[in-house]
């Protein structure tokens, strides 16, 4: 029986399956992908003969699981101090979007080859001068025979070097600010997509990310997503899954960190005492789990709340905003307590520290979630 109600024998199952692939596949590799800065495609053609991708999906699309199998996925990966990988967005972003919005034709050229690792997904909403203000955009689509043609720039794209497909946001009526977004589907090896050098980012180094280029990019018309105009409601409709998904990593990561500094300060010295032995140290470890016990509450009920699809956006606003924000602060209290040594690339701390800090802009600034949620008052 699973210690937390939310998941099932099976999903505990799962994760202990996930656990194992992490261990095999990605741990001994990964800061050597860190270096390098992108981390391999063999590493998702592995995941999805694992099943570790398009886990809510049904099959042949994925897995055949629910949101419950994802959340697996997401959080061992945050545990384990791995949040560069970039399974979430391919899987719990990209996909959901072409399942639900995809003509049948998008879905099976690009879902099946996704669950199996084979063609990796991105998103692509943000641009150099727009940040998180979509109705702002500038790329646009025009209407042509058999299609249409996409033209702009975007930036921020998580999984931007490997990617082969990506949902990238348009408009086709400029006039209309928000009321002309439009979602399109777009192979990312088709005539006139172009890849920026990998962005420099102070962390999540085995993340590749990118700027996208689109000049006259010819996309057919079975490749729309959703209806025209009606971008800006697809994306409101996905928004919650994408931000629980968010502070799922948040969440797991200040967790994972928290059993490795327990384990550390009971073994390193300071003025002749182990540092579990000074009271500060215990008073900082006591209120870090006592936080995390309360969110992690909340977050369960959340995830229980998607697998019924009925999780409202402004408890999801509300889950990604006291995630991202207590996982900064606790991460950092934790850095302290490893001295300096939490400041070298030796000890984990630093790294997932560093890795967080991206968590409180994308999916919604800390900012425009107090505001979404402060409305709803």
């Amino acid at each position: 029986m699973s210690t937390r109600p939310v998941f099932r024998d099976d999903h505990d199952l799962f994760r202990e399956q996930v656990r194992r692939f992490i261990d095999e596949h990605i741990a001994p590799h990964y800061l050597q992908w860190e270096r390098e800065g992108i981390t391999p495609r063999a590493l998702w053609r592995a995941a999805g003969q694992a099943g570790l991708l398009n886990c809510q999906l049904p099959e042949p699309y994925g897995l055949g699981g629910d949101h419950g199998h994802a959340a697996c996925v997401i959080e061992e990966l945050a545990r384990a101090n791995f949040l560069g990988i970039g399974f979430s967005i391919h899987s719990d972003m990209v996909a959901p979007y072409l399942m639900q919005y995809g003509t049948p034709a998008a879905r099976d050229r690009w879902l099946p080859k996704m669950a199996r690792g084979e063609a990796i997904g991105a998103i692509a909403m943000t641009e150099p001068g727009s940040g998180s203000d979509l109705k702002t955009l500038r790329t646009h689509a025009e209407a042509v025979d058999g299609g249409y043609r996409l033209s702009g720039q975007k930036t921020w794209i998580t999984n931007g070097s490997n990617a082969d497909v990506a949902v990238v946001v348009a408009t086709v009526a400029p006039e209309l600010g928000a009321g002309g977004l439009t979602l399109f589907c777009v192979d990312l090896h088709a005539a006139g997509v172009g890849r920026g050098a990998p962005i420099a980012k102070v962390g999540q180094h085995a993340q590749d990310t990118t700027e996208l280029f689109f000049e006259e990019v010819f996309v057919p018309a079975d490749q729309l997503l959703g209806e025209e105009r009606r971008g800006f409601a697809c994306l409101e409709d996905q928004l919650a899954a994408e931000r629980l998904a968010i502070a799922l990593r948040a969440a797991a990561s200040a967790e994972g960190m928290l059993a490795e500094t327990v384990a550390y300060v009971q073994q390193r010295k300071a003025f002749g005492r182990l540092l579990i032995d000074h009271q500060n140290t215990r008073f900082v470890l006591a209120s870090a789990a006592s936080q995390l016990a309360m969110l992690r509450s909340f977050l369960d009920h959340c995830l229980g709340e998607q697998m019924q699809g009925r999780l409202a956006p402004t408890r999801a606003a509300m889950a990604k905003l006291n995630a991202t924000e207590l996982q900064g602060r606790i991460l950092d209290d934790l850095l302290q307590l490893h001295g300096g040594y939490g400041y070298s690339s030796e000890y984990g701390i630093g790294r997932a520290w560093a890795d967080a800090r991206a968590l409180r802009i994308f999916g919604g600034t800390s900012e425009i979630l107090r505001d979404i949620i402060g409305r709803a008052l």
